[in-house]
């Protein structure tokens, strides 16, 4: 037995051993102490839309492969995914149009932000991996060249993960990010430019920004994630062998911008950030995991979020 089936075996023993109430009451005591933590960061208010989110709001909702499910705090409330939605794409990328996108983006961690120009330019056009701002891009126009309604499919692939049949696409965050993506403008212009782009930039960037704008609760999310947890987890798509280890892979690696190597040390869980403040956590074979706290730390990763993850770990549920 590997060290990592070992964990994962050792943490679904605790799960298992855990009653109902005893978890709830985990939820709540990681909630009392990660949730103030908020008053350190800030609110992604460079997308005005998202300023106007309160710092102080905290939702923790967990989704365990046998189907029990535990929420506290704002749990409930809709907030915009951001960079989360680049995991759903990724994985609906790898079924549909399968290995040959690692022809156009790579799959290592970034070590510069997550919008730079300067590494694209470095590197000819090919971004660094699939969850940097320019990766991103890349995969939704390969997406968007084969299926040109890609966004109805996306929505449509979340509820269906989630179960839950209201997730939309917030307007209001899709036209803010519209007039204040200069950056992203000027990724789509250089990628094109470097032959890394088969759409027209505007076209690929309006499904970029809102594939960024779906709008869903930490409950939601978590169960939208539970086809990455195994187990008797549902694929629901292709099911290629080793297709959920390396989606985990690159979570690992990426999945924080050029935090990954410090959340990796802290928590060591694949996982994705979003600007939006929620944060979603896979455990191999256990469970799903979604923290949502607006306030952000200067990396883009949400304060609280992370000391969450971090004090679920140290209770072996998520060990």
């Amino acid at each position: 037995m590997t060290e990592t089936t070992a964990l994962q075996a050792a943490a679904r023993a605790v799960a298992r051993t855990l009653g109902d109430k005893d978890i709830q009451s985990l939820l709540e005591r990681v909630a009392k102490e990660a949730g103030p933590l908020a008053a350190e960061g800030r609110v992604a208010d460079y997308i005005p839309a998202l300023g106007k989110v309160s710092a102080e709001k905290f939702g923790l909702a967990v989704h365990f492969h046998d189907g029990r499910e535990f929420a506290v705090g704002d749990a409930d409330e809709r907030f915009s995914v951001q960079s989360v939605s680049k995991v759903f794409n990724l994985a609906i990328a790898l079924d549909w149009i399968g290995d040959s996108l690692w022809e156009r983006v790579g799959r290592e961690p970034s070590g510069t932000s997550f919008n730079s120009l300067i590494l694209l330019e470095q590197e000819r056009g090919i971004p660094r991996n699939p969850f940097i701002n320019p990766g991103a891009i890349v995969v939704v126009d390969a997406l968007l060249a084969r299926f040109p309604f890609y966004t109805q499919q996306l929505r449509n692939m979340m509820r269906r993960l989630s179960g839950d049949a209201d997730v939309l696409y917030d307007e209001e965050v899709w036209h803010s990010e519209r007039r204040h993506g200069d950056l992203n403008r000027a990724m789509a212009w250089l990628l094109k430019a470097k032959g890394n782009l088969s759409c027209p930039p505007h076209d690929t960037l309006d499904v970029y920004f809102r594939g960024c704008s779906l709008s869903m609760s930490c409950r939601a999310l978590a169960r939208a994630g539970r086809f990455l947890v195994g187990g008797d987890g549902e694929w629901p798509l292709s099911n290629a062998p080793g297709r959920r280890r390396r989606i985990h892979s690159v979570m690992r690696l990426c999945g924080l911008y050029d935090a990954a190597g410090d959340f990796a040390y802290r928590v060591g869980l694949p996982a994705k950030s979003g600007v939006g403040g929620g944060i979603l956590a896979i455990v191999p074979s256990v469970c799903s995991i979604c923290v949502w706290s607006p306030a952000l730390d200067a990396k883009g990763n949400s304060l609280a979020g992370v000391r969450a993850l971090e004090l679920l770990v140290a209770s072996q549920i998520a060990g």
